[in-house]
């Protein structure tokens, strides 16, 4: 998660819970309407039918699979954040840091308000002393951030898959090349057939392997940005309003 920790979200600037969910859904619905087009005018049968190694094919199914992936991925960070945002709700209140009390149960339950309960079981084991959240507040970009490096591994794999595919498509294109007899008609075009073959196998598989892996980095983009924010959101959260607390009652 490369900007964890690099914003501050301020009070009455958070998305809304679904905020995360409405732009993988419009991406989502984008995407879907594109393919409607390839499908009208028959591009996409004419990739599968074209691609006689099924990479292609192979690299489409790989990215719905992932693209599933990623919508669970958001919807668990957009339920965090509205965890994020209950918890200081319950804490800003006038009354908010009684929340505090027996372990922090009265708060939503959550990765934030785990990473809450964590400081103030802390607090209660240590004396005296200022409260430093720097471990557990790793823990917890670790756990937000979960298996979003999912989406970069098969991003990267379909961009692999393509060059494979580009490869296999030049040698099937350049096989017909060492028995070639520029006299026997026929032979030559059957090469000519065998070497338009491999071209629109190197020239799809390319294509779909480059389309597929921008597609995925965009979602996990978007993705790590709602994580940060999410992230940003609960350190503001217990350093304001739990943090503060907490080393207040130590020193009595």
């Amino acid at each position: 998660m490369s900007a964890i920790g690099a914003e501050t979200v301020l009070p009455g600037t958070a998305t809304p819970e679904r905020g995360v969910l409405l732009l993988w859904m419009i991406f989502t619905g984008l995407s879907i309407f594109a393919v409607f087009l390839l499908w009208r005018y028959g591009l996409i049968h004419l990739m599968v039918a074209s691609d006689r190694t099924y990479i292609s094919s192979l690299i489409a199914v790989l990215y719905l699979i992932t693209c599933g992936h990623c919508f669970w991925r958001t919807r668990a960070i957009a339920r965090e954040g509205e965890v994020a945002r209950g918890c200081r709700a319950v804490l800003s209140a006038p009354n908010g840091a009684k929340a505090l009390d027996a372990d922090a149960r009265g708060l939503p339950g959550g990765l934030v308000a785990d990473h809450i309960r964590s400081l103030v079981t802390k607090a209660s084991a240590q004396a005296t002393g200022r409260i430093d959240q720097t471990l557990l507040l790793r823990t917890l970009a670790d756990r937000l951030r979960g298996s979003n490096g999912f989406g970069a591994f098969v991003s990267d794999t379909l961009m692999k898959l393509g060059l494979l595919g580009t490869i296999i498509g030049f040698i099937i294109m350049l096989a017909p090349i060492a028995t070639l007899d520029a006299a026997d008609k026929a032979a030559m075009k059957t090469s000519m057939g065998l070497m338009s073959d491999g071209m629109a196998v190197a020239m799809y598989t390319t294509l779909s392997g480059l389309i597929g892996a921008v597609l995925l980095q965009t979602q996990y983009f978007l993705l790590d940005e709602s994580t940060s924010k999410v992230f940003a959101l609960a350190t503001d959260v217990t350093e304001v309003f739990v943090v503060s607390v907490l080393e207040r009652d130590q020193n009595g």
